[in-house]
């Protein structure tokens, strides 16, 4: 049984970067967002408390510095996102005032969840935050990390903080609409997948790589970010994130893909191991 997204106490929504960007104009979707805060807007009303996970930074500061669509290097990767996170903030703070709700930034490294001491830091952090009733917006923080020390995608960071905090459910919107046993853009026998009770090897073999240039996972990270997810006692679900109102949609039962939390989860310490990436 597909559980109520609006039936969870709390929730962590990652964002993709083609989700949320316009990258050819270099601005936000501006008409997707205001959909957006209204369906957080209802999820608050019913009692929810929710976490941002946004992408976008990087795309939006790719067109200030003229670098296309090319794969970018480290130290351009980093120029682009402190250019573009601005630009992305702004665009959450208008949207999400307008429905009276105020918003925090959080930029997180991986030594924030991989060290303990700054582990529980950060989630004193988040508690405090959503204890006032503010939305905390987290990204990587890409303007200082390096390649050894960096989550490298927004979905593994999304469930990392789903663990950190103790969500009940981790939403990953994306420009795919859940799990499929072949990449149903290059296999039209690609048959969808609607609940996963458990990540076998059969369900990780279904993993690829990103779809675009301006996204950093792909399926492969989406599995990943489900078995640190499902081991924390999170349930978590890959839906379609580009139309309008995709939370609404997937309080519709709209397709996706859910993956099933164990009913006896691990405990605080043991998860935050279980779900450390180095």
């Amino acid at each position: 049984m597909i559980p109520a997204l609006s039936s969870m106490r709390r929730i962590v929504i990652k964002i993709g970067s083609s989700t949320i960007a316009d990258i050819d104009h270099a601005s936000v979707r501006t008409a997707w967002l205001e959909a957006f805060a209204e369906d957080i807007a209802a999820l608050r009303a019913k009692g929810c408390e929710v976490v941002l996970v946004s992408s976008g930074a990087v795309a939006l500061g790719r067109p200030i510095l003229k670098l296309g669509r090319k794969a970018l290097e480290l130290p351009e990767k980093q120029a682009a996102a402190a250019c573009g996170q601005i630009m992305l903030m702004a665009a959450w703070k208008h949207a999400l005032a307008a429905h009276h709700i105020h918003t925090a930034q959080l930029l997180v490294t991986l030594d924030d969840s991989e060290n303990r001491k700054r582990y529980l830091n950060v989630r004193n952090t988040f508690e405090t935050l959503l204890s006032h009733g503010i939305i905390p917006i987290v990204n990587e923080n890409d303007t200082v990390t390096t390649a050894e020390i960096r989550f490298g995608d927004n979905d593994r960071l999304a469930a990392r903080v789903a663990a950190m905090i103790s969500a009940d459910a981790c939403v990953l919107l994306s420009d795919i609409d859940g799990l499929y046993t072949k990449n149903p853009k290059l296999h039209a026998d690609a048959e969808h997948i609607a609940e996963i009770l458990a990540i076998s090897p059969e369900i990780e073999a279904m993993g690829e790589g990103p779809s675009s240039t301006t996204s950093h996972g792909g399926m492969t990270t989406k599995l990943i970010a489900a078995k640190i997810a499902t081991a924390a006692g999170c349930h978590l679900v890959i839906a379609q994130g580009d139309g309008l109102h995709p939370i609404a949609a997937l309080e519709n039962k709209a397709k996706a893909s859910w993956f099933y939390a164990p009913e006896s989860p691990l405990s605080a310490r043991k998860h935050w191991i279980a779900g450390a990436l180095q």
